[in-house]
């Protein structure tokens, strides 16, 4: 999985140019179904493309690594790797296929805290609340174990 996630975020930074990487993350899966806990973290980039074009490049990587259709996947189920949107800039979409900031980005410590390591002053639309501010009112509700990146990964 480790290898899985190092090598999509290289081919991100080759599309999107330097990515600001935070370290690696164990969670339990939020899922009525058993899987294998994930593992998660958070990369910032400065880029020209839109975020469309952003999002078209994370689903091919998810491809890529092996992923399925939704129409042929278990909701929810295991997946090789899902990458997620959360932020491009102080945008905002409510569009079927991308809403910005991520819907549930204010409810996931798996996705507060590792962005709060690389971008803790990111301001976060609608209300300009910081990321570091999100994080601090979610308390430890949810188990989050920061691992780092393995020597293997050639990331931070």
């Amino acid at each position: 999985m480790e290898r899985t996630l190092a090598r999509a975020l290289r081919h991100l930074e080759a599309s999107l140019g330097p990515l600001r990487i935070a370290s690696l993350y164990r969670s339990a899966p939020l899922s009525p179904v058993a899987q294998p806990d994930f593992l998660n973290t958070a990369a910032v980039a400065h880029t020209a493309l839109e975020p469309e074009a952003v999002l078209a490049l994370a689903k091919a990587l998810e491809l890529a690594a092996g992923r399925q259709p939704p129409a042929l996947t278990v909701r929810f189920g295991p997946r090789p790797l899902d990458i997620d949107l959360l932020l491009y800039g102080d945008r905002r979409s409510d569009a079927p296929e991308l809403t910005l900031p991520h819907p549930r980005l204010r409810e996931r410590r798996f996705m507060l805290e590792p962005l709060a390591e690389i971008a803790p002053d990111w301001t976060v639309p609608p209300d300009g609340a910081t990321v570091r501010e999100l994080l601090a009112r979610l308390g430890e509700s949810q188990r989050l174990e920061r691992i780092g990146w393995s020597g293997h990964a050639i990331l931070p």
